[in-house]
């Protein structure tokens, strides 16, 4: 069992969950890629993080199961965990698709979604520590950076879509690098539903 005997096991395993979302972002960030076989082992990294983050909420639905009294309600806790393993699962994808297409540069723009995109999910892993210390006010800040975060993402998306159709004649890289932006976008959308959520549990429990 990943779960120890830990007081509030729940809110640590939120966090650690968070933590291993942020890695995998940074990671995404870090990673330069110049030829086909970085691409599989990029790919192959990325699928191990979202490996290791189902295996986390596997964990926690099992101890929901176990556990009587829990520090926050049962479908705050998962929808959560589940917001948080959304990012995981597109960056995957992301990664999964650059392999597919055999996308060995990233662009201007796919630059700048990676750069929000990690922004946010260290403000995910901010929130997760304050919610493990119970300071559930001093969560919102960083809540509204995510939702901010996910604006600039917005505006990019509407950007790069219009530069790509205005610019790339070829049509089938219009339709990987648009299926790509997308994702990015999509990435975003599913750090702003942490955020979300996150509002919905100092509402329901400041």
């Amino acid at each position: 069992m990943i779960f120890s005997a830990k007081r509030d096991v729940f809110l640590e395993m939120l966090s650690t969950i968070a933590e291993n979302v942020k890695e995998a972002a940074q990671y995404f960030v870090d990673f330069k890629i110049k030829n086909e076989a970085d691409l599989k082992e990029f790919s192959t990294k990325m699928k191990e993080y979202e490996t290791k983050g189902d295996r986390y909420i596997h964990e926690i639905i099992v101890a929901l199961n176990k556990t009587f009294i829990t520090p926050l309600e049962r479908e705050d806790i998962l929808e959560l965990a589940n917001a948080m393993d959304d990012i995981l699962d597109g960056m995957e994808q992301c990664a999964s698709r650059f392999e597919m297409y055999n996308i060995t540069k990233a662009d201007d723009y796919m630059i700048q979604f990676t750069e929000h995109i990690l922004k946010s999910t260290e403000e995910v892993a901010n929130s997760t520590k304050l919610l493990n210390k119970k300071k559930l006010m001093d969560i919102r800040p960083h809540a509204i950076k995510i939702n901010d975060l996910e604006s600039l993402c917005d505006d990019l998306l509407r950007v790069c879509i219009k530069e790509l159709f205005k610019n790339e004649k070829d049509p089938i890289k219009i339709i990987q690098y648009k299926e790509l932006y997308e994702i990015f976008e999509s990435i975003s959308d599913s750090c702003e539903d942490v955020a979300d959520t996150l509002e919905t549990i100092i509402m329901r429990n400041a």
